[in-house]
């Protein structure tokens, strides 16, 4: 029986990637989405028509516990359960920061951290009655060192997403493995959209392999660390950025 892998925010950018990679290593796979409807009900077709898994793509907002237990609820009764989580989803309100708003901050970090830690809390009983259990929260390195104030409710939630891995992984040992992907800038569809030619070139330089990170790579790593090979890896950052020189 194929391992079930729920990722939210899986209809674009690296959620995509993620699940088009697993499904082709025979994971079934749930897509999580909320906006973009179009793009998981397309995704959802190709993979079932290309790779032979199962596969759900359910609409719910992660930062509301009522969804998410309706969302995994669902899964429950079609798949039997969620193996393997990627807190995936997340949302950035960048902005100059005297246009910042308190309930812009909270939003983000609705989305970013009450979101990955309801989808945690909802699967973990499951994963524990299996004893075994994944799960991945993908941060960044504005998590780590950012000096960007445009995005500081992004890079504050993706440092409690850090610090949530660490508590995650306290609490659900020794089945289930919590580990943190902390990826640089990557070429999503969205990635790169909005900045100018000059901003974009000043920061390529700032990586040591001179180019731009690919969906698909962090796609791989998501891979191999729910992996059997991965079996000893537990409450660990893992920075996926080219050998980045400082963030934004």
């Amino acid at each position: 029986m194929n391992k079930v892998v729920l990722i939210t925010g899986g209809a674009k950018g690296i959620g995509k990637a993620i699940a088009l990679e697993l499904a082709k290593n025979n994971y079934d796979i749930v897509i999580n989405y909320l906006t973009s409807q179009k793009e998981a009900m397309e995704l959802k077709q190709t993979i079932i028509q290309n790779y032979g898994v199962q596969c759900l793509a359910i609409k719910a907002d992660i930062s509301l516990e009522n969804e998410v237990d309706q969302m995994i609820t669902t899964i429950e009764s079609k798949l039997q359960g969620v193996d393997i989580l990627i807190n995936n989803a997340a949302i950035d309100l960048s902005n100059l920061f005297h246009l910042k708003n308190a309930e812009d901050f909270k939003r983000t970090l609705d989305v970013n951290v009450v979101g990955a830690f309801n989808c945690s809390k909802r699967v973990y009983k499951h994963m524990l009655e299996k004893e075994y259990g994944r799960i991945i929260n993908i941060s960044s390195t504005n998590g780590i060192n950012t000096y960007y104030p445009m995005c500081i409710d992004y890079d504050a939630s993706k440092a409690a997403l850090i610090s949530l891995t660490h508590n995650l992984a306290f609490e659900f040992a020794p089945y289930i493995h919590v580990n943190c992907i902390a990826p640089g800038f990557i070429g999503t569809e969205n990635e790169l959209d909005g900045y100018d030619e000059e901003f974009l070139k000043q920061e390529q330089e700032k990586i040591m392999v001179n180019r731009y990170g690919q969906p698909e790579e962090v796609a791989y790593l998501v891979k191999f660390l729910i992996s059997d090979e991965a079996n000893f890896i537990n409450n660990t950052i893992i920075r996926i950025d080219g050998g980045q020189i400082g963030s934004c």
